[in-house]
C-alpha cells in the first residue's frame, strides 16, 4: 500500500506513526496464526518444563487430565459476561446512544480516536459490553464516515481489551478474588477474599486506568490514516447496515406472554430488591456494601437485569442472547484447555505440581519488594500470550504470584491490579478475544493486529512504570480468609 501522495508537485509522506501502522497491519494480515494455536502450544510448554523439573509423562498427563474440567463454573461465568454484555449493547436504548454518537466525528482520524475514547471506557463497564458496543460504533461510524480506515477503527474498538478492561468491573481477577466461592482451595489460604475496595477501586488503579485510556485515544489519532492512504470498508466489499433484531410477529394467544413487559418489569422488581437487601447487608454503607459484595454472579445478575428491561418484552430479550451465543464459543472450547494447564502447573492435594513452587521461589530469587511489580508485569505479559484469558491465567499465576508477594511484603491488592494491568497488554496481538467484535466486522484478526500492535508498543513501559510507582505508595496487608 503506498503511504505516500502528491501535494503541492512533490511527494508528502504519511506520519512515520501512520507508516508504522500500515507496515505492521500489512505484515500480521499474512502471517498472524489462530488463537487457539497459542493455548495449544501453552500446553506443550508447561509439560514439558514440568518433565525438567522431575515430573514423568504419566504425571504430568494425571494433573493435566484431572485439571481439564476445574473451571467449568468459572467457564460459564465468563461466557455469560460475554452474552449479557451482547444483550445489553444491542438493545434499542444503548443502539441509539450507539448511532448518535456515531454523528459526532467527521474526519477519518477524529472518528478512529473517538471510536477508541469509547471502547476503553466502555470497558471499564463491562469487556463483554465493550466489544459488541465498539463494534457497533466501528459500523455506524464508518456508514457515516465512509473514508475511515476499516483496519484501524476495528483496532480502536478493541483498545478496551487491550488496555483498561481489567482495571474495571469486570476485572476477572478482581471478581473471582472478591468471590470465596470461585477461589480455588489451594489458594484461598494464599491470598484470602480481596474485595474491590483493595484492587480496582483503589485510587492508583482509578488514576492508571485514566492515564491508560488518554494514551490509547492519543496514539489510534496519530496511528490513523488519513482519506488519502485508508483502507476503507468498501475495499474489503463490507458494507455495515444497521443492527436489527425483529422478533416474529406474535401468531397464538398463548404467546402473549412472550411479547407482553409485564412478567419483565416483575422479575426486575424482584431482582432491583435482592440487590438493594444484598448492598445494604454489607457494613460501611451502599457504596462499601457494593465493594464487598459485587463478585462475579452479582455482576451477571446486574447485567441480566439489565438486558431484560432494555428489551422489555422477553421474546426481544431471547432473540438477542440467540445472536450472542456464537461468540462465546472461543471461552467455551478453550477455557477447558486452560484449565489442564493450570492443573499441570498446581497438580492435586495429594501429589503437589513441582512448577508452582519453583516459579514462586524463582520469584523471591530474582526480585525484590522493589523490583518485584515490574517482574510480575513482564511475566503476566508474556504468559498472556499463551494463555489469552484474564481469569484463567491468574488461576494459574496467582498460587505462586501471590505466596512469593507474601514473602517479599507486597500490598496483595494491587498484585492483583499489576496483574490486570499487564495481562491486558498481550490481548493486543492474541485475537482470542477479538472473537465477537470480528464477527460484528466480518474482519480477520490479522486485519486489526497491526495497529493493536503500535499500541502495545507504546503501553508496555508506560504500565511497567505506573505500577512499579503505585507499589510503593501501598502497605503489606496479611491475607484475610473468612471462617
Amino acid at each position: 500500500m503506498a503511504a505516500t501522495s502528491l501535494s503541492g508537485g512533490g511527494r508528502q509522506r504519511e506520519p512515520a506513526a501512520v507508516r508504522l501502522g500500515v507496515a505492521i497491519s500489512d505484515w500480521t494480515e499474512r502471517w498472524f496464526p489462530d488463537a487457539f494455536v497459542f493455548a495449544l502450544v501453552g500446553i506443550v510448554v508447561v509439560f514439558v518444563a514440568g518433565l525438567f523439573l522431575g515430573r514423568s509423562p504419566a504425571q504430568m498427563t494425571h494433573y493435566f487430565g484431572g485439571g481439564f474440567w476445574s473451571l467449568i463454573p468459572f467457564t460459564m461465568q465468563m461466557a455469560l459476561i460475554v452474552i449479557f454484555g451482547y444483550v445489553v449493547a444491542s438493545s434499542p436504548p444503548v443502539y441509539r446512544l450507539v448511532r448518535w454518537l456515531a454523528t459526532i466525528p467527521k474526519g477519518p482520524r477524529s472518528a478512529v480516536a473517538w471510536i477508541a475514547l469509547f471502547a476503553t471506557v466502555s470497558s471499564l463497564l463491562s469487556w463483554g459490553f465493550s466489544l459488541v458496543f465498539s463494534g457497533l460504533l466501528v459500523r455506524e461510524v464508518v456508514r457515516r464516515v465512509p473514508q475511515t480506515d476499516y483496519r484501524a477503527a476495528g483496532a480502536a474498538g478493541y483498545l478496551g481489551l487491550g488496555s483498561v478492561w481489567a482495571l474495571g468491573l469486570s476485572s476477572s481477577a478482581a471478581l473471582l478474588m472478591a468471590t470465596k466461592g470461585s477461589i480455588p482451595a489451594s489458594l484461598l489460604p494464599i491470598s484470602g477474599v480481596l474485595p474491590f475496595s483493595a484492587t480496582i477501586f483503589l485510587w492508583q488503579s482509578v488514576v492508571m486506568a485514566i492515564i491508560l485510556i488518554a494514551l490509547s485515544v492519543l496514539v489510534a489519532y496519530l496511528t490513523a490514516p488519513d482519506a488519502r492512504t485508508a483502507r476503507t470498508a468498501e475495499s474489503y466489499g463490507i458494507r455495515p447496515e444497521p443492527l436489527e433484531i425483529r422478533s416474529p410477529e406474535r401468531q397464538r394467544p398463548g404467546e402473549w406472554l412472550e411479547y407482553s413487559p409485564l412478567l419483565t418489569i416483575l422479575i426486575v422488581i424482584v431482582g432491583v430488591a435482592y440487590l438493594a437487601q444484598l448492598f445494604g447487608s454489607k457494613a460501611g454503607g451502599i457504596a462499601a456494601g457494593i465493594a464487598q459484595a459485587l463478585d462475579l454472579n452479582t455482576y451477571n445478575f446486574i447485567f441480566l437485569l439489565g438486558g431484560l428491561l432494555l428489551h422489555w418484552r422477553p421474546r426481544r430479550f431471547l432473540e438477542a442472547v440467540s445472536r450472542s451465543v456464537p461468540a462465546t464459543a472461543g471461552v467455551l472450547i478453550q477455557f477447558p484447555f486452560y484449565a489442564g494447564i493450570f492443573g499441570m502447573i498446581t497438580g492435586t492435594p495429594g501429589d503437589p505440581s513441582p512448577i508452582s513452587k519453583w516459579l514462586a521461589e524463582l520469584f523471591v530469587r530474582v526480585s525484590d519488594p522493589n523490583s518485584y511489580p515490574v517482574l510480575v508485569s513482564i511475566y503476566s505479559g508474556v504468559l498472556g500470550l499463551f494463555v489469552p484469558s484474564g481469569g484463567s491465567k491468574w488461576v494459574i499465576e496467582a498460587p505462586y504470584v501471590l505466596q512469593a508477594a507474601n514473602d517479599l511484603k507486597v500490598n496483595l491488592g494491587w498484585v492483583v491490579q499489576i496483574y490486570n494491568a499487564a495481562e491486558a497488554l498481550p490481548n493486543l496481538v492474541n485475537p482470542f478475544w477479538m472473537l465477537p467484535l470480528l464477527g460484528l466486522l466480518g474482519m480477520r484478526a490479522r486485519d486489526l493486529v497491526g495497529y493493536a500492535t503500535v499500541q502495545l508498543l507504546v503501553h508496555i513501559p508506560v504500565v511497567l512504570f505506573l505500577t512499579w510507582l503505585f507499589a510503593q505508595t501501598l502497605p503489606y496487608v496479611a491475607p484475610l480468609v473468612p471462617q
